[in-house]
């Protein structure tokens, strides 16, 4: 028996060396050391040995599988790394490589990111909420009668139950006041729904960024300093900014802002609307929640909002919002 093991010890290693390829190591593999193999067989005949010399028979066995064992790693990493050499035989590794396809954020998203490291750095924080709304959450709470045009069906996506697709991001200052009493400052951007007419210059669907700051002793000079720094930190320093009289149902007084800057070509143009919450709508709040903490002789506030899409397109001089959604890497490729 112990002779046998020293005859196996040599086949094994020899048909090992041998083999050419990783097909024919393994078939050696299974050979020897599979549940039919050699090895497998000469352990099974240690039945037969007298008892005084199978410890020594089962020694010299272990020993066998454990050369065999290495003999076929060592093999197998040799014949991976001849594989590895002949298929890198014909690389020319003085070709100029193929790069890789480099992504990187679309126009809106980067955006977005400069808008929210501005207010950001002047304490606002961000707000999230539903893009399925209520009737109340966005028409009663901010002072829209029911016979205002934003509350017909042809101007607004309803849902059979009635609800509907959110048309401003206001609706999220509403639910912030009613979870959160003042002080609050916070932006809400995200995506507002309306039923226009898709063109050069209106989406269905389009982002929007709102803000508002509530707290006691909140001014007209407070909205005119947040806005104005802001954008001038998008445009430029040298930035014109114009509060323009306007009217919002939420907000009394009521501005339209219009922007001068040479990234505009020094011309006049409407990018946002802003104002004093309307005492109408700390009201509403205060009905729902069942206190007093948005008393409107205790507290003020303002609200701002404005259009991503409409900054991205002028900041980028795009003359077309549908680009902005059409996918078109020969567009998206100018902004990485």
């Amino acid at each position: 028996m112990f002779d046998q093991v020293e005859v196996l010890r040599d086949e094994a290693l020899a048909s090992i060396l041998e083999s050419c390829d990783l097909t024919g190591l393994e078939a050696a593999r299974v050979r020897f050391l599979g549940k039919g193999g050699a090895v497998t067989a000469l352990g099974e005949g240690m039945r037969s040995v007298a008892k005084e010399d199978r410890p020594r028979l089962g020694k010299i066995l272990n020993e066998l599988r454990q050369a065999v064992s290495e003999a076929l790693d060592a093999k197998s990493r040799h014949l991976r790394v001849e594989a590895d050499a002949k298929a890198l035989a014909h690389l020319d590794l003085t070709l100029p490589g193929t790069p890789p396809p480099q992504g990187s954020l679309h126009p809106l998203t980067q955006l977005l990111d400069r808008a929210v490291m501005c207010f950001r750095r002047m304490g606002f924080a961000i707000a999230d909420g539903p893009d399925i709304e209520t009737e109340w959450h966005c028409f009663d709470a901010l002072n829209t009668p029911p016979d205002h045009p934003a509350r017909n069906e042809k101007d607004t996506f309803y849902l059979p139950d009635g609800r509907l697709l959110r048309s401003h991001t206001s609706t999220i200052q509403i639910r912030v006041m009613e979870s959160t009493p003042p002080p609050i400052r916070i932006i809400a951007p995200g995506a507002a729904y309306r039923r226009d007419e898709v063109d050069a210059t209106h989406l269905a669907q389009f982002t929007q960024m709102e803000g508002l700051y509530v707290a006691e002793g909140v001014s007209l000079a407070d909205l005119k300093g947040t806005l104005e720094f802001f954008f001038r930190e998008l445009f430029g320093s040298s930035t014109e900014v114009q509060f323009r009289p306007h009217f919002f149902p939420f907000t009394e007084p009521s501005y339209e802002i219009d922007i001068r800057a040479a990234a505009l070509g020094n011309k006049w143009m409407e990018l946002a609307g802003c104002g004093m919450v309307d005492p109408a709508v700390f009201e509403a709040i205060c009905e729902r929640r069942g206190d007093r903490v948005f008393d409107p002789e205790i507290v003020s506030g303002f609200a701002f909002g404005f259009g991503l899409d409409r900054l991205a397109m002028n900041l980028g001089q795009i003359p077309d919002i549908r680009m902005l959604v059409e996918n078109d890497l020969r567009f998206l490729r100018q902004f990485a």
